[in-house]
């Protein structure tokens, strides 16, 4: 607080005023004029000029004293409000802050997610001490599916009509696919590889693909009818495996995929190959997991390409009722 006189010898009080009103660093002080002159215009004059009370002299000491105390809690009052709008401005800023990120990391996920499952997706905008695209082993199981009588279909009929059942098949099995959180490792025209247990481990990821495959075959199932109205001859074969397979990034700078290889990977892909109109295929490892969730035939040993000894296959009938 300034306790200024109007009336000085070098300087007049309304001068000094002025000044410290100009400075932004000095202009919040109040003060408090004392002078001689008792004129109305004196007083107009100094309170235009930003003080904040004026006293003529002489001056009672006990009112000096309740005006000082006066000016004082008034500064402490704009003091802290002032605190608090500085506080609350930095609130906002770093709210604005965190919805940008927010938004970014979101058009982010957005983005991965039309590339990778929306598990991986997460994974990698979440970040953390494992990198989920670094190459790593873990057991899966392994569905491979595509349509039978797809290659004949595709020579008889225009581009056009093909990659309209691709997209009407494609977004039906994705949706399948997500339902049941596997991870879509990729599309390869009719055929799409599916894989359980990564990037996300599950308990009974068997079963998933069991309980995935059948809606599936129920969902193309119901896809044919309209085809075949239009004459498509179409069907759907799965295979599926179980088994260690290292998993990770694959291909190159500016374009990743994110791929699973072993002989899992084989086996899957050789029994979709063998697959009927209709069958779901299964190895000994797939049985053996889903213990007597399903009901399933055998189908025998299959002799297949790329695997040394024959393999004993089931075939998905159904799931049994739960008890």
């Amino acid at each position: 607080l300034v306790l200024l006189d109007v009336l000085m010898p070098q300087m007049s009080g309304y001068e000094v005023l002025q000044r410290l009103t100009a400075e932004e660093a000095l202009r919040e002080i109040p003060v408090v004029m004392i002078s001689a002159l008792d004129e109305m215009d004196s007083v107009v004059r100094c309170i235009e000029l930003g003080a904040e009370d004026y006293l003529p002299k002489p001056f009672d000491p006990v009112l000096l004293r309740a005006r000082i105390g006066a000016c004082l809690e008034k500064k402490r009052l704009r003091d802290r409000e002032a605190l608090h709008l500085r506080q609350l401005a930095e609130w906002n800023q770093r709210l604005e802050q965190r919805v940008e990120e927010q938004v970014a990391l979101l058009d982010r996920l957005g983005r991965l997610k039309r590339f990778f499952s929306p598990q991986l997706a997460e994974l990698i905008v979440a970040g953390g001490a494992d990198d989920p695209l670094a190459t790593h082993r873990r057991n899966l199981t392994v569905c491979f599916l595509d349509l039978r009588g797809f290659t004949a279909f595709a020579e008889s009929v225009e581009p056009e009509e093909v990659m309209s059942v691709l997209r009407e098949y494609h977004a039906a099995m994705g949706r399948l696919v997500m339902q049941h959180e596997g991870t879509l490792e990729r599309f390869t025209g009719d055929g799409m590889m599916v894989f359980f247990n990564d990037p996300v481990p599950v308990p009974n990821a068997a079963e998933r693909t069991l309980r995935m495959a059948l809606a599936m075959r129920k969902r193309v199932g119901e896809l044919i009818v309209p085809w075949r109205k239009m004459g498509y001859e179409l069907a759907l074969g799965v295979g599926i495996a179980q088994g260690y397979a290292t998993i990770g990034a694959i291909g190159y700078e500016g374009r990743w995929d994110y791929g699973a290889i072993g002989t899992v990977t084989n086996l899957a892909a050789r029994l979709c190959g063998e697959a009927k109109p209709g069958q779901i295929l299964v190895s000994k490892r797939v049985l053996a997991a889903t213990d007597d969730l399903f009901e399933l035939e055998s189908v025998g040993e299959l002799t297949l390409k790329g695997l040394h000894r024959p393999v004993t296959a089931y075939n998905v009938l159904g799931a049994r009722a739960s008890r």
